[in-house]
């Protein structure tokens, strides 16, 4: 259902169920209506809050950088435990810096800290920039075609590609995430990881070495207060290949952290 409370930012949000609060950030070219079986489980004991991200869905006109972002979101989200994915865990990751007392629990799923190398950052950002503009030249089916087509989405069958949700997105609001919003806009956070207290769990696809190593990286930084889960036989979207077993990950955590 459409959360009927007064608005506290520019940013849409879907919220179900009752009980400990959820707040889910979506990954690049999703919306909220992109997470299918795990919101839905989610929502049978917890208040799942599902946000359309800055640039997507019915958040399509709001124009916003990573930091800018993260606070529209905990605006949004209020007081919760925050789960993103990919460039939502990137999102996640920021609420969990700049307002980390709204944030009970941290969950990023496929996400980065940012790249490091300064030359990397800046080919990144170019090709984020050459991205948003073969968009405006080729239009959004055409785009989504070629970013679905990736390596990286190759365990994404017909359902989880989330094909027709994905296709409510505009031109403008795609490109206008890439290019304020992109891994290479991000700035490397690896020295700030270790202020956060909060119970943190990193998450990835066991085939998705990138982002394995990636997790790694984040809950080495955070401390002993982070945790590495690894999703069995599935790719960067382990939470929708493999949504069973991201949840028996996922799950006990909560309950350990009484989130």
């Amino acid at each position: 259902m459409t959360d009927d409370r007064p608005p506290r930012s520019s940013l849409h949000a879907e919220v179900d169920g009752a009980g400990p609060r959820l707040v889910l950030v979506h990954g690049f070219t999703q919306t909220a209506a992109c997470w299918g079986p795990v919101a839905t489980d989610l929502a049978t004991d917890h208040e799942v809050c599902r946000i359309d991200a800055p640039g997507h869905g019915r958040s399509a006109t709001v124009a916003a950088d990573l930091w800018d972002g993260a606070r529209l979101i905990a605006d949004r989200g209020g007081r919760a435990t925050y789960v993103g994915y990919s460039m939502g865990g990137r999102f996640a990751l920021h609420v969990a810096l700049a307002r980390p007392e709204l944030v009970a629990g941290l969950v990023l799923v496929g996400a980065t800290a940012g790249i490091v190398d300064a030359d990397a950052r800046a080919e990144r950002a170019h090709a984020d920039e050459a991205r948003a503009a073969r968009l405006e030249r080729d239009g959004l089916e055409a785009f989504l075609d070629a970013w679905l087509a990736q390596p990286l989405f190759a365990g994404l069958d017909d359902a989880t590609q989330f094909r027709a949700e994905r296709a409510v997105n505009t031109v403008a609001g795609l490109a206008t995430s890439l290019r304020l919003a992109g891994t290479g806009r991000q700035e490397p956070l690896d020295e700030r990881l270790g202020h956060l207290a909060m119970p943190v769990l990193a998450v990835a696809g066991e085939r998705d070495t990138r982002f394995t190593a990636e997790a790694e990286r984040i809950a080495a930084a955070v401390g002993a207060n982070a945790e590495v889960a690894v999703v069995a036989d599935a790719g960067h979207a382990a939470h929708l290949e493999r949504p069973a077993a991201f949840l028996a990950a996922l799950r006990p955590w909560l309950a350990r952290h009484h989130l």
